[in-house]
């Protein structure tokens, strides 16, 4: 019995520890309009707007990482778990997001020795996702998440999208 436990402590502490990722910095904050019905909508398209900033000097984003198919593809994937399907033709509802980054961001930085706070340069990222009504054309649900950017290995990256996506997507009505 004690084997038993000991190994489900291990594999408990294996996957636990494989998924640690730094995510303290990142907020999320949705809204859905009240008087839509996000159940109703069954498909779905990507508006031909959708882009991110350039990073041509590869500052922000980590070499051969394209963070536009990342995002799109959670993104997908959660609507795909919300029990949408993806249609150009006739669709319910129009995607759209766009992700900045401000490198010149400044914020204040605790010191944890002498716990005094000072003005630091920490760039922040943005991500805002919107789902539109496709025959109105009336936002329906946005949701947008911030946090810091912090210069990771492309994993780690897509740890960080996957769960700024999970969690904007989270409590949206199925």
């Amino acid at each position: 019995m004690k084997k038993i436990i000991l190994a489900i402590m291990v594999m408990a502490w294996m996957v636990t520890g494989c998924s640690t990722f730094p995510k303290d910095d990142i907020k999320v904050e949705s809204e859905v309009d009240p008087k839509a019905n996000i159940s109703g909508y069954k498909t779905y398209t990507w508006l031909a707007a959708v882009g991110i900033l350039e990073d041509a000097d590869g500052v922000w984003e980590p070499p051969k990482f394209d963070a536009d198919a990342e995002i799109e593809f959670r993104i997908n994937e959660a609507l795909r778990n919300h029990g949408m399907t993806q249609s150009s033709n006739d669709p319910d509802l129009y995607v759209a997001y766009a992700l900045g980054v401000d490198m010149d961001a400044l914020d204040l930085k605790t010191d944890p020795e002498t716990k005094l706070k000072s003005l630091e340069n920490i760039p922040k990222t943005g991500l805002i996702v919107m789902l539109i009504d496709a025959e109105t054309g009336f936002v329906n649900w946005v949701s947008v998440a911030t946090g810091e950017m912090k210069n990771l290995d492309q994993e780690t990256q897509k740890k960080r999208l996957e769960y700024v996506v999970n969690t904007m997507f989270k409590d949206l009505p199925k």
